[in-house]
């Protein structure tokens, strides 16, 4: 009876198992519906819905704002027509301080273009510094001069310190033979001197120094020896400069930004400003303004900063992810031209820059029908002028600044407008 009574108990454990474990199973195939569900709707519609809206988030033109002239009437956009733009183009939002771009924005100013010096103080909020292009550092017989206290311009610097917190940095040229320059410590020491004296004496923010590109066209940058003594004058110029106060309210070091011009090859050549030179003077130097226009030529005719060429300017000046300059992104200033070009297509060939006026004189004569180039990023149209010589020009349109503030933000970096005379009012919408 115990075997039988043992063989009933195992009996029933063995089917008490069965049955438990058979509700394992279901609550375990259960569970695991419901896993595939929760993956199902995770992977396929929370995700992607959480993508779009980091997307939006991040990529998003921090322009596009509802109380943005251009953006909420439409007018950013790749179909556009004269009409529009003639009726539209000294137009924009009510409130005029307001920034969109919340990266630095950095503007010249030219002397044969006063209307520049208007517009910077109209809106002045949308910058964070202002360059009029005054100064050019000359050799004088054994001596240097720093020419251009004359265009300084006092009242307008007071006017725009009422208007705004834009800091002005004058551009200065060195005009200065570098040989011996870079090769006698008195000469450069007294060319610091007569910049840094410059800026106290009229109570500048700092300076936008331009001197590569002459150091370039001299061969001087193909030599190791001469280059480091290049970057180390940049340096003790930039060391000079942060030692002394401003005379604003806010009292921070004078600034130093440095203009440098973008590789002509897809390879940096010996005479390029690559990684290895913005890594060497990232403590030194405050901004770097990245010259990215000029692409194209009355001999090749075409875009004045393709998209894809900024791109890679970009890539090339912050090289590898290890050099070091892609901590250095902030400090660059993606340079925005303002100014369009008229070229000649036919015979001889030629052309050459135009402004504002100049394009909208264009549009009321000609009445063109503008295509948009998808490659480049750039509006363009076709005119034939009195002797019946074909004409392509190129100028700035809302669609192609807001697609290059665009990749500026991308790249984390500010901008450098040249220069504000020679755009539209409603380009400022943008800023």
């Amino acid at each position: 009876m115990a075997k039988k009574r043992d063989r009933r108990v195992a009996t029933q454990r063995k089917e008490r198992v069965e049955s438990s474990t058979q509700e394992h199973e279901l609550g375990d195939s259960a569970s695991s519906d419901r896993r595939l569900i929760f993956i199902f709707v995770f992977f396929f519609i929370v995700s992607p819905a959480i993508s779009v809206l980091i997307y939006r988030f991040k990529f998003a033109p921090t322009t596009t704002r509802m109380d943005s002239y251009v953006y909420d009437g439409g007018l950013v956009k790749p179909d556009v027509n004269y009409r529009e733009i003639l009726t539209e183009n000294g137009k924009g939002s009510e409130n005029m301080s307001r920034r969109y771009y919340n990266y630095p924005v950095l503007a010249y100013i030219t002397p044969w273009n006063s209307r520049g010096y208007e517009l910077a103080k109209r809106f002045n909020s949308k910058f964070t510094h202002l360059s009029p292009v005054w100064y050019d550092l000359k050799s004088q017989g054994s001596k240097l001069v720093l020419e251009g206290r004359h265009n300084a311009d006092i009242g307008w610097i007071l006017d725009l310190r009422m208007a705004g917190k834009a800091r002005v940095l004058p551009r200065v040229v060195l005009e200065v033979f570098p040989n011996e320059l870079l090769t006698k410590k008195k000469l450069s020491n007294r060319a610091i001197n007569l910049i840094v004296s410059e800026c106290k004496e009229m109570g500048y923010d700092g300076i936008v120094l331009e001197s590569w590109s002459r150091w370039a066209a001299y061969g001087i940058l193909h030599d190791p020896s001469m280059r480091s003594s290049a970057l180390q004058f940049i340096k003790q110029l930039g060391s000079a400069l942060h030692s002394v106060s401003s005379e604003g309210d806010d009292k921070h070091p004078l600034e130093l930004v440095y203009v440098i011009g973008p590789p002509r090859s897809e390879k940096l050549q010996e005479y390029d400003f690559g990684p290895e030179d913005l890594r060497s003077l990232g403590d030194a130097v405050d901004g770097f303004s990245l010259m990215t226009y000029d692409f194209s030529g009355p001999q090749n005719p075409g875009p004045n900063a393709p998209l894809k060429w900024i791109s890679s300017t970009l890539q090339l000046l912050r090289g590898s992810t290890g050099s070091g300059a892609w901590s250095l992104s902030h400090k660059i200033f993606l340079g925005i031209n303002f100014y369009g070009n008229d070229y000649i297509l036919s015979g001889d060939r030629g052309g050459g820059a135009i402004t504002g006026n100049d394009y909208l004189s264009l549009l009321e004569k000609h009445r063109p029908a503008f295509q948009w180039e998808k490659d480049s990023g750039e509006h363009f149209f076709f005119y034939s002028d009195n002797n019946h010589n074909r004409h392509a020009v190129f100028y700035p349109s809302l669609m192609s600044i807001s697609l290059r503030l665009e990749e500026a933000r991308k790249w984390g970096c500010g901008i450098s407008i040249w220069e504000i005379g020679q755009g539209l009012d409603y380009f400022f919408d943008l800023l």
